[in-house]
């Protein structure tokens, strides 16, 4: 059978884009790319042409044909033996240059040994060919795409070691203060791990809170001055409200409450007599 010549792309049928937002690279799923097929990269992407695990060129926007390397002296027996196409095959993979926004979510315990969850985000973006041969080189392909999610799984150890290094040794109270400390220690560290692979980290955001919801009500009471005390009668009393309790107000003054008396006691006003 006679191997057929075809336009190798990234573009299925109906013209979409197999490559979304979400995917930082991608295998041209068909095993019958021969010499004479017409390899197509798009604007935004870089293509890495390979043939037998030999690397044969990498690739920016345009489209090239591609050409076996026949030796001379057998390259016309096998082109007429095939039926004008060599028998050599290919694999092509394209890489994504656009930037993509990878998350990445993890548990650290602050310095009370208090479970904090912890939210990063940052965008990346492979920036040159030789880049591109980085990432095809030492990032291996689970099936037919390296997806978003797969980089964020790669890279969340280096970022939960970048983040507890600071929460450790910090208050619970006092992490948000140190928070530029820790985008910096993370966009330090995350940008030194993905060069290896040939990504170039833009930029990042961290965004940290108390895991238990309770703490994180209490710390938001704390923040408008009140003390300890204070905030833990407030959100019982704001608890009680939400149940519908007419002793919800007496919780926050902390005052008894009687059944049949006043649900408030008076108190005096300082300066009125």
């Amino acid at each position: 059978m006679a191997l057929t010549r075809q336009v190798v792309s990234t573009l299925q049928d109906d013209g979409t884009d197999v490559m979304g937002p979400s995917t930082l690279a991608w295998h041209y799923p068909e095993q019958n790319l021969v010499s004479g097929s017409l390899l197509t990269v798009e604007a935004n992407h870089f293509a890495v042409l390979k043939s037998r695990g030999a690397v044969l060129g990498v690739y920016d926007t345009g489209q090239y044909p591609i050409q076996t390397p026949d030796k001379p002296l057998i390259g016309g027996f096998v082109t007429g033996f095939f039926g004008g196409s060599s028998p050599w095959q290919y694999e092509v993979l394209y890489v994504n240059r656009a930037k993509l926004l990878i998350r990445s979510t993890g548990i650290a315990s602050s310095a009370e040994m208090a479970e904090m969850s912890y939210q990063v985000e940052y965008y990346i973006h492979v920036d040159t060919k030789d880049d591109a041969l980085k990432l095809t080189t030492h990032m291996p392909f689970a099936g037919h795409a390296i997806e978003a999610d797969e980089v964020a799984r790669y890279a969340g150890p280096v970022v939960e070691q970048a983040i507890n290094q600071i929460i450790q040794v910090t208050p619970m109270e006092k992490i948000n203060e140190h928070i530029h400390d820790i985008v910096e220690l993370v966009k330090g560290h995350l940008g030194s791990f993905l060069g290896v692979y040939g990504i170039t980290l833009n930029d990042a955001k961290v965004l940290i809170l108390p895991k238990d919801e309770r703490m994180r009500e209490l710390i938001s009471l704390r923040a408008f001055g009140l003390s300890e005390l204070d905030a833990v009668r407030y959100y019982v009393a704001l608890k009680m409200a939400e149940k519908g309790l007419v002793s919800a107000p007496n919780m926050a003054v902390g005052q008894p409450f009687s059944i049949g008396g006043h649900t408030m006691g008076t108190f005096p006003v300082p300066g009125v007599d």
